[in-house]
């Protein structure tokens, strides 16, 4: 990467601070771009969902690891829990989606439960494991909410062999004029579901797999406890990637604990964090780490800035972090602070093999929780920070009450926060579709046909708020 006039400015700088400037270009077309990863996740596209409990769980593991991202499990959550999401995620089709199931005297009142959690909206009513009709929130629309599913469901629906082509998918959907078609094996058995745009992404997007053919899926472990066993279990549960995580990246007991890891001799990348400068990024790879997750404060859900006064902006912190590690042969993450899709290309742009992604998806249809409507009628998920009061309160919950309440005065984060679906971009898909959309271009105006050419060819230039401004679309006229 490259200053435009030369000479990096003396302040640090957000992404919000700088822009790409276009070079010239042979690629011809977007989907020239590739942008699989070189950090050895296995990734094909530059994504990585933290590892926050109200953002990653498994139907968040199973729907970005098929578009080729990678969700990072929460430290959290229980490794057996850990293990059978590690399961059910590698066991899952790499082109239909897993369905919502009901039985045919399941309530209508249980469907409209579970149809907001997944993005194709409907579900699938069985009988003895074999699809006998789909139903939709709309065919649930004014029914008596104890009225059994059998009595609105649509027997008329489009089946296809689970070996169907994504394009013929498609095709058989748009002559029947709808929009979900649903998938058997040989002996009639339900498989899934694919939706029109869905069929559609499977022929742009290639899944993130392991050499079993399982769907990848990262866990992440803290740097207190018996940190070798809790690693040690997570590798046999079949982790694809494994997260040695804290707020604070460089210090002792992160190098402990990347010690315990490594006497452990995985075969998996190993990841830690979280630094923002040069020292500490070789501080964490001369102990052992292959990436480094670079970035303190700069998330929606994060006060630490403002509590503490530490932190640093985000693209002067990635951009020494990812100098720093390829000196030595290793990668970064870029950990926060992307609101829109220009600053994923920024990040990476600066160096970062991949851009880490929180609350931005919060507020979709796959990650955890239930959808609630405010008093307006607009849905949202809670989201809350993992050094809230909230994640504290969680992450302690077998210790003593005196020392639950004694870490209990110390918190840093938002516990509590409305993350607002988008109607146009309700699902983690769509807001995939939005960012590589944005990266791939980001590509072809460098001159890049790899995310590796883009760090070279990029040609960065600093720029005032007005600049910023001027940038942003208008939703309505001045």
């Amino acid at each position: 990467m490259h200053f435009l006039h030369d000479t990096p400015p003396a302040h640090d700088l957000t992404y919000d601070d700088v822009f790409m400037v276009p070079r010239h270009s042979a690629v011809a077309s977007r989907y020239d771009v590739d942008l699989t990863t070189a950090d050895g996740t296995g990734a094909t596209v530059p994504l990585v969902v933290s590892n926050m409990t109200a953002i990653s769980g498994r139907r968040m593991a199973e729907t970005v690891a098929r578009r080729g991202g990678l969700v990072v499990l929460p430290q959290d959550i229980p490794i057996p829990v850990v293990t059978d999401v590690l399961r059910w995620v590698k066991s899952r089709h790499h082109v239909f989606d897993t369905p919502i199931e009901l039985t045919r005297d399941q309530t209508v009142a249980e469907a409209l439960s579970l149809i907001p959690k997944r993005a194709h909206r409907a579900a699938v009513v069985v009988d003895e494991g074999r699809p006998v009709g789909v139903v939709s929130a709309a065919d649930c629309a004014e029914v008596d909410r104890f009225a059994q599913v059998q009595q609105v469901m649509r027997t008329g629906f489009v089946t296809v062999p689970a070996t169907t082509d994504p394009r013929a998918v498609f095709e058989a959907l748009d002559q029947a004029r709808e929009q979900l078609a649903v998938a058997v094996d040989g002996a009639g058995s339900l498989v899934g579901v694919l939706t029109r745009t869905g069929a559609l992404r499977a022929t742009v997007y290639a899944p993130a797999v392991d050499a079993r053919g399982g769907l990848r899926v990262a866990a992440a472990v803290g740097v207190n406890g018996d940190v070798a066993d809790k690693a040690r279990r997570l590798l046999d549960a079949g982790a694809d990637c494994l997260v040695v995580d804290t707020a604070h990246g460089h210090q002792d007991r992160m190098l402990e604990a990347l010690a315990a890891v490594r006497a452990l001799a995985p075969t998996v990348p190993v990841v830690a964090g979280n630094v923002v400068d040069a020292d500490g990024t070789r501080a964490l790879v001369e102990a052992g780490a292959s990436i480094v997750k670079v970035g303190v404060g700069p998330g929606a859900m994060c006060t630490t800035r403002m509590m503490t006064g530490v932190g640093r902006p985000q693209f002067s912190a990635v951009l020494e972090c990812a100098a720093a590690a390829r000196g030595m042969g290793a990668h970064v993450w870029a950990d926060g602070g992307v609101r829109h899709p220009r600053d994923v290309a920024l990040a990476l742009a600066a160096g970062a093999s991949s851009v880490m992604v929180g609350s931005w998806f919060a507020g979709t249809h796959e990650s955890p929780g239930d959808l609630v409507e405010d008093p307006s009628g607009r849905s949202y998920k809670v989201s809350f920070g993992m050094a809230s009061a909230r994640a504290v309160a969680n992450r302690t919950a077998t210790e003593s009450a005196f020392d639950r309440a004694r870490k209990g005065l110390y918190e840093e984060g938002i516990s509590w926060s409305r993350m607002y679906l988008d109607p146009a971009r309700p699902g983690v898909e769509d807001l995939i579709d939005q960012i590589c959309a944005g990266v791939r271009s980001a590509c072809t105006y460098a001159g890049a046909r790899d995310l590796e050419e883009l760090h070279d060819r990029a040609l960065v230039g600093v720029q005032s708020a007005a600049g910023y401004q001027e940038g942003r679309p208008l939703a309505t006229s001045w």
